[in-house]
């Protein structure tokens, strides 16, 4: 190894990413090298010459799911609880590598696709207040948050998706075309129409009915993701980008798993946590973590099950 490769593989950035790279979610293999990931470097590389502190911008935390087989309620749980521990505990560890430490901004999306995803304004405006005190009780103190209402302040909803939308948004046309010809969108887009499937819970009609509704759905979804996506950009121009979604090799986002999980979309807010004998907490659907543990209590509200052996608590 060269005197330059060397000073390159022990630099800030290299040290940060290093952190990183563990809880790396990609479509494609994941490689443990941060020379093999330049995006990131590039991003990090922006505070750690500045010797300031590293932000990084996390979409999600949106809502739960308003499949009631899918979850426990409208509010946050033990899968929230542990995932913005372990973000939290992640920051700190960067402060252990480098000085100036880091934030990490959550940029809960709920109201962008609220009408969409047929979840109440009110639910998702509880949800993230729910969200915000529980990282004060839980003195996540690496942890901000961010969403519409520091946008957008108190105008109507519709209102807000409506600015976001109409400065942000690919028109759908494109969208459709992309999709045609880009694996990784038509990925995403089958995805994202599986969720939307999943989570309708009183659908009336035929499967098929649904399927083409949430077909048609979908294309919404991602339109609005990438408006979200830009506004965030223009509202933290310096950032290394997270994703709760995996993400291709070489993205500028940088997929990150926050939970075990089988399936490698799976979220907090799409699942209930189940804590199995070993001590491990996974995330599954909640009619199966229901069949295989017992419901566990937090301030007199659901929060997660556990299995086997495991004592409640």
């Amino acid at each position: 190894m060269t005197a330059t490769a060397r000073a390159a593989a022990t630099s800030p950035e290299a040290r940060i990413l290093r952190l990183l790279l563990p809880f790396h979610r990609t479509t494609g293999a994941s490689s443990p090298d941060p020379a093999d990931h330049p995006e990131q470097l590039a991003q990090i590389r922006e505070f750690t010459d500045a010797n300031e502190p590293v932000v990084l911008t996390l979409p999600g935390f949106p809502c739960k799911s308003p499949n009631p087989a899918k979850v426990l309620g409208h509010l946050p749980d033990e899968g929230e609880r542990l995932s913005l521990a372990f973000l939290d505990r992640l920051c700190d560890r960067v402060g252990e590598v480098y000085a100036p430490g880091a934030r990490l901004v959550i940029c809960s999306d709920g109201h962008i696709f609220g009408d969409l995803i047929h979840v109440p304004d009110e639910h998702i405006d509880a949800y993230g207040d729910e969200l915000r005190a529980l990282i004060e009780r839980e003195g996540l103190t690496h942890l901000d948050t961010f969403d519409l209402r520091q946008v957008h302040g108190d105008l109507p909803h519709d209102e807000k998706r409506r600015l976001v939308v109409d400065a942000y948004a690919p028109s759908l046309d494109s969208l459709r075309a992309l999709t045609r010809a880009d694996l990784e969108t038509a990925r995403l887009y089958r995805g994202i129409t599986r969720f939307l499937v999943e989570d309708t819970a009183d659908f009336e009609g035929s499967r098929s009915a649904l399927q083409r509704e949430c077909r048609a759905r979908a294309y919404g979804v991602i339109a609005r993701s990438r408006a979200w996506g830009d506004l965030i950009a223009d509202h933290f121009p310096r950032s290394v980008r997270l994703s709760i979604h995996p993400q291709r090799p070489g993205s500028a986002k940088f997929g990150i798993r926050l939970l075990d999980a089988d399936d490698a979309w799976a979220t907090p807010w799409h699942t209930a946590v189940l804590r199995t004998p070993d001590g491990a907490a996974r995330l599954v659907r909640r009619e199966e973590a229901e069949r295989a543990g017992r419901l566990v209590l937090r301030d007199g509200r659901p929060s997660h099950y556990v299995a086997g052996s495991l004592p409640c608590g």
